[in-house]
């Protein structure tokens, strides 16, 4: 039985915390959060003790932890739990600053403990069976990939201000979707994005409508569209063309009736957001990760794997700045 410190309370750990208690390798122990009304609150909710996570990282009973604060603690905590022992599940990115994150990687990569970073789409149930039709070979090589991902709308300027820009926070999932997917990192990254959702978001130094082209060693291509807006709901879908063939994982709708009379033939929009369209990604992500650790294994999404998302989400947002390709290895 992993016993699981939750450190974080928020929004991510309220989605995280159900799928450790439900678990039936895990138990979830402890939660903390600096605001201690949503831990005591989560708390209640699973019969978990409310502790600091200083107190949660040094508990020798406790296996392991996952990180779901704000970013800019993920890196310092992440050290902190490897050094203690703990295995980790930790929320992307490890920090907004490459370097930081490289730096963390190092010292948490040097205790030998188990670190996964959660970018849970790779545990989407659709995306995990075109990934498996892909390496099947059933439509052959891939050689175009296209990844549509649109929010329903933005998020509060306070957030913008603070979330490292779109490739950092929205985007990053993306550029994970298409390694994963590929297998491999691209050389260049080409971005271009604009603020055409909220004037705001870009007086705040940030895009909420982007483009960017992904260029593989081997001449392959991939294109991510981002925005933060769109108006019929979640927008998520994935298309790779291959030599044989093309392989397609579309929209989870709101249900699946579609009604045709003379007038035309209508159905359900997408899900709404990212907590009903992936809930089944967070739990199968979190199952991934008790079997890693509780089997030995390595885990699915490694840390080299989170460095190279941020790593293509700096190059994308250096590509904007300067209004060229960037290669990744210039970041």
């Amino acid at each position: 039985m992993l016993r699981t410190g939750l450190l974080g309370a928020g929004r991510i750990g309220q989605v995280h915390a159900p799928n450790i208690a439900a678990h039936p390798g895990s138990t979830l122990a402890a939660i903390s959060d600096f605001h201690a009304p949503a831990a005591e609150a989560l708390a209640g909710r699973f019969g978990a003790a409310v502790r600091t996570s200083e107190e949660i990282i040094a508990d020798p009973e406790i296996d392991a932890v996952l990180i779901a604060t704000s970013t800019d603690t993920h890196a310092d905590l992440l050290e902190a739990a490897t050094a203690a022992g703990k295995a980790v599940l930790c929320e992307k990115p490890v920090d907004l600053s490459l370097a930081r994150a490289r730096e963390s990687a190092r010292i948490a990569g040097g205790t030998g403990r188990p670190v996964m970073v959660a970018l849970n789409r790779r545990f989407d149930p659709n995306f995990a069976a075109l990934k498996r039709a892909l390496d099947g070979g059933e439509i052959g090589r891939a050689e175009l990939l296209s990844i549509t991902s649109f929010d329903p709308a933005p998020p509060p300027l306070d957030y913008i201000r603070v979330s490292g820009g779109l490739f950092r926070d929205m985007m990053i999932h993306d550029f994970d979707m298409a390694n994963f997917l590929m297998g491999e990192v691209p050389v260049a990254v080409t971005a271009f994005g604009s603020a055409l959702v909220d004037p705001a978001i870009g007086e705040a130094g940030d895009v909420d409508t982007a483009v960017v082209t992904l260029t593989y060693a081997d001449g392959r291509l991939a294109a991510i569209k981002n925005s933060r807006r769109a108006a019929f709901g979640y927008d998520q879908r994935v298309e790779v063309l291959g030599a044989a063939g093309m392989l397609q994982a579309t929209n989870v709708l709101e249900n699946t009736v579609v009604k045709s009379t003379a007038d035309g033939v209508s159905g359900a929009k997408p899900m709404h957001f990212f907590l009903e369209r992936y809930a089944a990604a967070y739990a199968a992500e979190w199952a991934a990760f008790v079997a890693a650790v509780g089997g030995g294994m390595a885990v699915p999404v490694t840390l080299e794997d989170g460095i190279a998302s941020l790593a293509m989400a700096e190059a994308a947002t250096r590509s904007v700045a300067e209004g060229r390709s960037v290669r990744v290895e210039e970041v």
